[in-house]
């Protein structure tokens, strides 16, 4: 560790880095409330826009307090490159991992519901027979 602080710094950094992690926690609950609509109802009943905006901030944010938390609780900061570089690595993999199986978990929802729809489906018997219809099993009498 390069920085060597006092006690009392030390706990100054540690109540300052709390309050920061409550503010952003209080933001993020109000974008919450704000993108369900809790705070202006008429607002998110109408537009989707409002939705997005707070999902995104609140994405951002949370962002922010898990970087924070990582280089100052966990004392990131004061680690080499390659160290750190280490820890959020695998971090940033996992993440990559987590969206690539929601994006796959969708895929599959959608064949899904796409199957279901075409097991749905009633068949006419009035159309034209479709290809491969006619076929018989062939017995050995057709042969004589």
């Amino acid at each position: 560790m390069s920085d060597h602080r006092s006690y009392e710094e030390s706990i100054k950094a540690v109540y300052k880095g709390l309050v920061l992690l409550g503010v952003v926690t209080l933001v993020e609950v109000a974008f919450s409330l704000f993108g369900k609509g809790h705070i202006f109802p008429s607002l998110a009943e109408n537009y989707r826009w409002p939705v997005i905006i707070a999902s995104l901030v609140i994405l951002i944010l949370s962002l922010y307090k898990a970087y924070f938390i990582i280089y100052e609780f966990m004392h990131m900061k004061y680690e080499v490159s390659g160290l750190s570089k280490t820890v959020l690595l695998p971090c940033v993999l996992l993440i990559w991992a987590i969206i690539a199986f929601f994006w796959e978990g969708n895929d599959w929802n959608k064949r899904r519901s796409l199957i279901e729809k075409k097991n749905n489906e009633t068949v006419d018997e009035k159309t034209e027979p479709q290809m491969g219809s006619d076929v018989r099993i062939l017995k050995e009498e057709d042969f004589q």
